[in-house]
């Protein structure tokens, strides 16, 4: 299964599928992520440089008390260094907003518990071994 890997794959092959995914894939999934019936979430976030708004669309899995996001690209990715930065961001799933706090980069084991069989799987074949955990912030308290 090292095949499906990312971190196996040559390095130029990485990149054009990081290019592919930014310029054709992404901008089509933001159409879908969030949405009733999407796979995929749409995680809105705020540059950390250019104080810019931000929608990327990534898998993830509704814990309990979250969401964890697997890592496929790695933790350099901007999204994730823009949401650790902040401390929060705001996550479209299947219809509903979530405000999150707290996003930490946790390990396959602190991951998989948490997650679905059939999640886990699929995480594992690709080699997945790094995920961001988020949780639901609590509500904001109005006077």
């Amino acid at each position: 299964m090292s095949a499906l890997t990312p971190g196996s794959w040559p390095k130029p092959l990485l990149n054009a599928v990081r290019l592919s995914n930014r310029h054709l894939l992404n901008p089509l999934m933001l159409h879908l992520a969030g949405h009733k019936h999407s796979y995929a979430v749409a995680i809105r976030h705020t540059g950390r440089r250019s104080g810019k708004q931000y929608v990327t669309p990534v898998v993830a899995e509704r814990t309990a008390d979250g969401f964890v996001v697997p890592l496929a690209y790695g933790t350099r990715v901007d999204w994730l260094q823009n949401i650790l930065a902040a401390g929060r961001a705001t996550i479209s799933s299947r219809g509903e907003s979530y405000d999150v706090v707290r996003p930490q980069i946790v390990d396959a084991a602190a991951a998989m518990p948490v997650v679905t069989t059939w999640r886990q799987r699929t995480f594992r074949r690709f080699g997945i071994d790094q995920y961001l955990q988020v949780k639901i912030a609590p509500p904001q308290r109005t006077r």
